[in-house]
């Protein structure tokens, strides 16, 4: 079976690394050919255009809608952008229309890609039209102005309507989807999970290393593993609770790692809560080396408020914690409580605000016979909510039926 992801970013962003590509690579590993069309973060700088990753075979076809430099990610003037968008969802069309797919998966409703998607469906060139939701777009983007915001609305409300099946990574998108009028019978979910190839166990002497190299030896290390992007992710309440923290505790680092429009301010952030003799940001590390930065963490954070935006999201740093035996707090909001599983209570904050998270990673850091439980237990669970787990479910309840009437049309 010819299965295309058609998606409006690289694979060295989150959703793109961590959910994207290893579903795309277990597929491959099923016996499909497998095509991703992508965009990039910085187009006109790659060398290769057609890659070929363990199997999957890598198209990128135009430039994303913003831009990374180094550890930060600039957005384009509304004009310049108008023309990317276009140049890129006729690029992305282009490709739907020669692969040929049997199964097309749209990686969220946004514009470019669902265009490309419904073209390729009303010409015939793809058989099944998937729509994957991992997000709530409209409560979680960064949007210049309102007429974006809209524009973005839109999609989300009518993409799911006109595929011929959803997949999402949380309960609350699933029912967000159905108060818009979709089928449940339509919904698929589909949660995310670890790439296990990705976060072997290290040696000893590579944490060492990276521990000197940072200056961090005998110090409890609290990190944050993600992107630096306030509109995604309630960073300043992690910040703000290690403020707290240092009140109690001098033998503490906050370890920021990763890069995002709001690297600068966060810096700035962490100089007016004077903490910055305390606080290492590392800037973006390269996706291989990311397994290395958890494991020299005593415990990891995921600073989640109660709103739409954090109830859609499934966060990746979740099971990328867990697969390295690494504890991460995090608060009740969402599937939380549900990828947690039995480490619930006692990784979960139920109150969001700054003591109790500061209460909450105190107790941890604290407790090394709960640190060691979870390593033990994590190590012993690992396969559980593994990708390749994920998708072998996914493909034999679902995609399977589609795979064999497909070679009946």
């Amino acid at each position: 079976m010819k299965i295309l992801f058609l998606l409006t970013q690289d694979l060295e962003s989150p959703s793109g690394l961590g959910r994207y590509y290893p579903l795309a690579r277990e597929l491959v590993r099923l016996g499909h050919q497998v095509t991703i069309a992508a965009l990039h973060s910085n187009y006109p700088s790659i060398k290769n255009h057609r890659l070929e990753i363990e199997g999957v075979h890598v198209r990128y076809v135009g430039p994303m809608h913003v831009k990374k430099i180094g550890n930060v990610k600039r957005y384009y003037a509304t004009s310049k952008l108008i023309l990317l968008v276009t140049y890129a969802t006729f690029r992305l069309t282009l490709t739907a229309l020669y692969i040929k797919a049997d199964i097309t998966f749209i990686c969220k409703p946004h514009p470019m890609n669902s265009i490309a998607g419904f073209i390729a469906k009303l010409l015939k060139k793809t058989r099944i039209l998937f729509l994957d939701v991992d997000d709530y777009e409209s409560a979680s983007g960064n949007f210049a102005d309102k007429i974006q915001l809209n524009i973005m609305k839109i999609f989300e409300n009518k993409v799911p309507k006109y595929v011929d099946k959803i997949t999402t990574n949380t309960y609350f998108m699933k029912n967000k989807l159905i108060s818009w009028g979709i089928s449940p019978d339509k919904i698929v979910y589909l949660p995310n999970g670890v790439d296990l190839d990705r976060f072997p166990s290290p040696s000893s002497q590579s944490i060492t290393k990276i521990k000197k190299d940072l200056g961090i030896i005998n110090k409890k290390v609290i990190g944050y593993i993600g992107s630096m992007s306030l509109s995604n992710h309630s960073i300043e309440l992690l910040m703000e609770a290690f403020s707290e923290i240092l009140k109690q505790r001098l033998d503490v680092i906050l370890l920021m790692i990763g890069g995002g429009e709001d690297f600068e301010k966060l810096i700035e952030k962490a100089h007016m809560l004077k903490i910055e003799n305390n606080i290492i940001f590392t800037g973006k590390i390269p996706p291989e080396r990311v397994y290395l930065y958890y494991h020299i963490c005593n415990v990891t954070v995921d600073p989640a408020i109660d709103d739409d935006a954090c109830r859609a999201r499934s966060p990746l740093k979740l099971f990328e914690s867990l697969a390295c035996g690494v504890p991460i707090v995090t608060t009740n909001v969402g599937d939380r409580a549900i990828n947690l599983q039995s480490y619930k209570e006692k990784l979960l904050i139920s109150t969001v605000d700054k003591f109790s998270l500061a209460k909450k990673i105190i107790d941890i850091i604290g407790d090394n016979n709960l640190c060691q439980q979870i390593k033990k237990q994590t190590k012993s669970n690992r396969k559980e909510y593994s990708w390749e787990n994920i998708v072998k479910h996914f493909y034999y309840n679902y995609l399977y039926y589609y795979n064999s009437i497909s070679s009946k049309l």
